[in-house]
């Protein structure tokens, strides 16, 4: 697929789905008994369209920008492509934004209708209303917004929503996804019909076969990602283009979100690796409780050991699992490597996972327990995945290829720069920062990487994260990181020493899994305070420390480190709306600690 499409808009879609497979399931809706229902390719169309003719009757206008303040629900996509059908631009905020936040996404977008989830958003959007005189309408979806709309909208004739929806062309803009800003005032990517095209087609085409559990059956997603995010809205718009059914998850925790893995029963899932670690994490303490430990890690080992004796097969370098490990293999897949599959619905055989590197040995062991995960990456620049690991041989540790139509290309300085159709235009109103990392065409994207020779990207800082002692000796913190993160009470880790004679590390604990270590123990639980001085703690977090520090010199090596008592949040402005760290204001928020770290 090398051109962009020449016709049309991303609604379009849903009304020739309609048109050619009515009675198609195309998405799943969980009522509010937990129950799930289908709904059909005929019943969305009508959906679109009734809230697509009260957006008109509400004053909407072409080329409009609406904003979306919600976790994933359906409403979201309903809304998404009734936006699309009359010609506006979707602008979508995070749930969790502070109200200062929201104002500068809402005033920087010149937005004029917004959509909220509930009361709490409407407080939020309300306390900045008075400064935004171009914000002219505001529904809440616990409140009726949509039946209000539909109401309002009744009257107008199908004809005047295809007369927009026809106006819409490839290279109309589409939404503008503000940057999650770990440095500065976020930037909003402009995103335009064809870059979500391609983009989408695109994956489509290449990973198709992925979508299923076995050839036949009928293709299902759980989409549990922020809808606020570029991955979880791309996977939103393939979905629908790829007649996939899809259904939402608004909480992204592994309490909520297992049991309507089990109900809803994906064939593949998209991930950030946070999830797929508290998958495993769950496993293994399941094992624990069941006096089970010892089996368990044996499966894991041999899960490892079979996963890397077919990745060579793949590459030329083996040939395959020898007969020993095939037998061990067979005999751990109904006692463990089945019921880590089951967790997941039962039908998942594969996943895609983005937003932040995900431990190769992790990936081995699901790829050995039946769960090929394609690591990917990308940007909201990039309108999601730039590269992804092939089906047929996926190298785990890395992201994968240039998905087709793309180009990767690596600076002199390490800096990874992107090529292809799915490359945004620019940041809106931002001339100067668009100029800053779009070169011809070429995105500048601020990581650093390396192409192996097989043409498969791996990913080993950002340019702006490099860390610099003040002996000079320059260390890319993400690599230890994440190592250190892979050890199961580990929840996060920022590693420190800019300008400091030495690297040391701050580290959070996962309280779900502390808890069943100190009962696995006979210890009684301990209140946050007293565990950051707990030798036995102290002594797990060392460990973790330590093999973090084989992967690097003693030089760029974690010379010394503190348990903090409560993890990095979003709500206190430390972390990312996709998770992902921000490093000053952590530094700034614990500098007492820091300090205490050199002294």
């Amino acid at each position: 697929m090398d051109a962009a499409p020449q016709v049309g808009g991303l609604a379009d879609a849903v009304f020739d789905y309609a048109q050619e497979d009515p009675d198609r399931v195309v998405l799943g809706r969980k009522d509010a008994e937990g129950q799930w229902h289908d709904v059909t390719s005929a019943q969305f169309r009508d959906e679109v369209l009734a809230l697509a003719k009260g957006l008109l009757a509400h004053g909407v206008r072409f080329g409009d920008r609406v904003a979306l303040m919600s976790r994933t629900r359906y409403e979201w996509t309903l809304f998404d492509f009734a936006v699309w059908t009359v010609g506006a631009h979707s602008v979508p905020i995070y749930p969790t934004s502070s109200a200062e936040q929201v104002f500068w996404m809402l005033h920087d977008s010149e937005v004029t209708a917004c959509m909220v989830e509930h009361e709490d958003h409407s407080m939020t959007v309300g306390s900045v209303i008075d400064r935004l005189p171009q914000l002219k309408r505001l529904w809440q979806l616990d409140a009726g917004a949509v039946a209000e709309l539909n109401a309002a909208g009744a009257h107008i004739d199908d004809e005047v929503v295809h007369r927009h929806r026809r106006a819409v062309t490839p290279d109309s803009m589409a939404t503008v996804i503000y940057t999650s800003g770990t440095t500065g005032r976020p930037k909003g990517c402009v995103i335009t019909h064809a870059n979500f095209m391609f983009e989408t087609d695109t994956l489509i085409t290449r990973w198709e076969p992925v979508f299923h559990s076995k050839p036949g059956d009928e293709a299902a997603t759980l989409l549990f990602l922020p809808l606020a995010h570029v991955f979880g809205r791309m996977v939103e718009i393939a979905a629908i283009r790829g007649r996939v059914k899809l259904g939402h998850q608004p909480v992204l925790q592994a309490k909520a979100l297992l049991p309507d893995l089990v109900a809803f029963r994906p064939t593949f899932i998209l991930a950030v690796p946070y999830i797929l670690e508290k998958i495993y994490n769950a496993a293994h303490r399941r094992a624990e409780v069941d006096g089970k430990t010892g089996p368990f890690e044996k499966a894991v080992d041999v899960a490892v050991r079979y996963a890397e004796a077919m990745e060579h097969r793949a590459f030329g370098l083996g040939p395959g699992p020898s007969a020993g490990l095939r037998m061990q293999h067979q005999f751990f897949e109904k006692m463990v490597y089945g019921k880590v599959r089951d967790a997941m619905g039962g039908r998942v055989r594969h996943a895609m996972s983005g937003g932040s590197a995900m431990d190769r040995r992790l990936g081995l062991f699901f790829e050995g327990a039946g769960v090929t995960v394609f690591e990917g990456y990308g940007l909201t620049e990039s309108s999601a995945a730039a590269t992804a690991n092939p089906p047929e041989r996926t190298r785990y540790g890395t992201v994968g290829q240039p998905i087709p139509g793309t180009t990767v290309h690596i600076a002199e300085d390490g800096e990874v720069w992107l090529h292809g159709e799915h490359v945004f235009s620019g940041y809106l109103g931002d001339p100067k920062s668009t100029d800053a990392v779009l070169h011809d065409g070429w995105l500048a994207t601020g990581d650093l990487g390396a192409l192996d020779e097989d043409g498969y990207l791996t990913i080993t800082g950002r340019k702006k994260e490099i860390l610099v002692t003040s002996g000079g000796k320059s260390v890319s913190p993400v690599g230890l990181e994440e190592r250190v993160r892979a050890h199961p009470l580990v929840n996060q880790c920022i590693v420190v020493g800019n300008d400091r004679p030495y690297i040391a590390a701050l580290v959070t604990v996962d309280q779900e899994a502390v808890d069943h270590w100190l009962a696995m123990q006979d210890k009684a639980p301990l209140a946050p305070a007293d565990l950051v001085r707990d030798p036995d703690l102290e002594m797990e977090v060392r460990r973790a420390v330590v093999a973090a520090n084989t992967l690097v010199s003693q030089a760029e090596s974690i010379r010394t480190f503190r348990i903090l008592a409560h993890p990095f949040s979003e709500e206190h402005g430390l972390l990312t709306p996709s998770l992902k760290l921000k490093r000053k204001a952590i530094e700034a928020a614990y500098a007492v600690e820091v300090d205490a770290l050199y002294h």
